[in-house]
């Protein structure tokens, strides 16, 4: 048996490839728009950052946040407004961007925009979701449902390689582990990874405790660098990691997003990691 992970398929992303023998991409921002200011600020800090360390980087950051545990929780600007804020941050910062699609209707419009289409996790089974954008022939990063087995995502894989897409990405997120919790199967990497596409791991939303605070999440931030650690020694082609300024301030998620500021020496340490699990010399 070999010592180094299955090699996947590559998929491009905007101008960027994930898979393959690629090495680790990242995909950061802050959960939700919550001013055009602060998420281009976050950007502009985010492309500094992997720019300085050679790390291939997709922008994220969600229009809208459909599934809050609470109606009066902060959802964002809305389609419209929220990818305007995008296409202008792509333009601009020269960045791919990716975002959440949570119906049909949103689709058409944000594949004029989005570099990769994203399918949360609660939406994962959603076959009309899934075929429309498949049709899009944009990338397309499912997130694996916290209900749902590793061996479950072969359907979906099948439902957009059915529908004629087959730029495909696997995001493990955690599982339900009791009420209010998640817990990471490092397994499921492994096994996700059979089915041949590129596996990310989401190092943030892994962490999150659902409900965990009545009207709203909680969550254990302070472990993000070590799941990270746990998923890149698995071998996972790209880590989802969301950040922020002031995670405590944050509008959305903020127990479980990463301070940007802690960012630069993670991604030093993960860096080294995915080199030496993939037995590759660090670049000169």
């Amino acid at each position: 048996m070999s010592n180094t992970p299955k090699i996947t398929q590559t998929i491009p992303a905007g101008p960027l490839k994930i898979g393959g023998q690629n090495p680790l991409a990242l995909i950061a921002g802050p959960c939700v728009i919550e001013s055009e200011k602060i998420t281009r600020d976050i950007a502009e800090k985010l492309k500094r950052i992997t720019t300085d360390l050679g790390i291939p980087f997709i922008f994220k950051a969600s229009y809208d946040k459909a599934n809050r545990s609470s109606i009066q929780s902060f959802r964002g600007p809305g389609l419209k407004e929220g990818l305007r804020i995008l296409q202008k941050i792509k333009t601009d910062l020269d960045l791919p961007v990716l975002s959440d699609v949570h119906s049909e209707e949103q689709i058409e419009p944000a594949a004029e925009v989005l570099d990769v289409l994203q399918i949360p996790a609660f939406l994962c089974r959603q076959t009309d979701l899934l075929v429309k954008a498949a049709q899009t022939g944009k990338p397309i990063n499912v997130k694996k449902g916290q209900f749902m087995a590793p061996w479950d995502m072969k359907n979906v894989v099948h439902k957009l390689e059915q529908s004629g897409n087959k730029n495909i990405l696997l995001t493990e997120r955690g599982v339900t582990f009791g009420y209010n919790n998640l817990v990471v199967d490092m397994r499921s990497l492994v096994l996700m990874r059979d089915y041949g596409y590129p596996i990310i791991f989401d190092s943030t939303h892994s962490l999150q405790q659902p409900g965990g605070q009545g009207t709203c999440s909680g969550g254990q931030r302070e472990m993000v660098p070590d799941l990270a650690r746990g998923a890149v020694a698995v071998g996972c082609d790209a880590l989802f990691m969301e950040t922020h300024p002031d995670p405590d301030q944050a509008l959305s998620d903020g127990p479980n997003m990463l301070k940007i500021d802690l960012l630069p020496e993670l991604l030093e340490q993960l860096v080294a990691l995915d080199q030496l699990v993939r037995g590759k010399r660090p670049v000169s």
